[in-house]
């Protein structure tokens, strides 16, 4: 008895080619194919039926002998992942194996999909034919499906110059010394900041300037979890504060104090940038940090 298996290799081989005759109905197919359009064929029940076969599945009769235009567009129902091709695949890159519904047929096609990568696809993708570019009546003249653009990215880039008004820019002059400026309504006595050239209420004309200190009260406020680079940090506060001597809130950043601590009716105090860094820009402001003082009431 000998102690090891014999073993032969053997290859099947036909050097000139397999050839095999198509029959009328895979041969439409395929010649539709090659014509750059996909067709199937339609049963005695109505049924599209892509790729098309001679009898149906389900009845086994033969089928109408009608075909039917479908496509080129339809919807993934499902797929699997091929991480690494292997040389006789279609595709030398990560694919996918796909059942495809093409629109107007009721079976599926199984075809390779050029996705890019696993997360780009899933049931109910909707993809479209690549075609070769030398076709010969093959399942392979379409070379893969690829998804439908559903969505660009386009560079966006806007260029644009903003001049402040008078009132702005008096304001601004006046946040670079390290002084709120406002001003008084002479008819219905509100003071109002930042500056302005006209009462909102009553419409006038306002010439009445004041300077206001750089103290006041937290009336309102939220809590922001997304990052921001002027917030000292994450969550940070941007709370509406009521400087001293103000009819009407100015917004601002809140810092020096925890986000879960800051209340209505905290009284603050802005806190400056160093006036040789001072610019016209509200940034001369870090932001407001409480005083220490009792809570005001609103």
């Amino acid at each position: 008895m000998p102690s090891e298996p014999l073993v032969a290799d053997h290859v099947l081989e036909f050097p000139g080619g397999y050839t095999r005759t198509t029959g009328p109905v895979i041969g439409r197919f395929l010649t539709e194919l090659r014509d750059g359009r996909i067709v199937g064929v339609r049963t005695a029940e109505g049924r599209v039926l892509v790729p098309p076969l001679e009898y149906d599945p389900d009845s086994g009769d033969p089928v109408t002998g009608e075909y039917v235009e479908v496509g080129p567009a339809g919807t993934v129902t499902a797929w699997t992942w091929v991480e690494t091709p292997l040389e006789q695949h279609p595709l030398d890159r990560p694919f996918a194996w796909a059942l495809i519904r093409l629109d107007g047929a009721d079976t599926a096609l199984l075809h390779a999909v050029d996705a890019g990568n696993a997360k780009a696809l899933e049931a109910g993708t909707r993809v479209r034919p690549v075609w070769s570019t030398a076709r010969r009546g093959h399942i392979t003249d379409i070379a893969y499906f690829a998804p439908e653009v559903t969505k660009i990215v386009s560079p966006v880039k806007a260029a644009y110059r903003i001049t402040a008004s008078r009132s702005l820019t008096h304001f601004l002059e006046g946040i670079r010394r390290g002084v709120f400026t406002g001003c008084r309504c002479t008819t219905c006595d509100k003071v109002y900041v930042p500056y302005r050239l006209s009462c909102p209420e009553c419409g006038n004309a306002i010439t009445d300037e004041v300077e206001l200190p750089d103290t006041g009260t937290i009336t309102t406020f939220a809590i922001n979890n997304l990052p921001d680079p002027r917030a000292p940090e994450v969550p940070f506060v941007s709370a509406y504060i009521l400087l001293d001597g103000a009819d009407i809130p100015m917004i601002a950043l809140v810092g020096g104090v925890p986000a879960h601590e800051v209340r209505q009716g905290m009284r603050v105090r802005a806190e400056w940038v160093p006036e040789a860094e001072r610019t016209l820009s509200m940034s001369n402001i870090r932001w407001f940090t409480p005083t220490g003082e009792p809570d005001a009431e609103l």
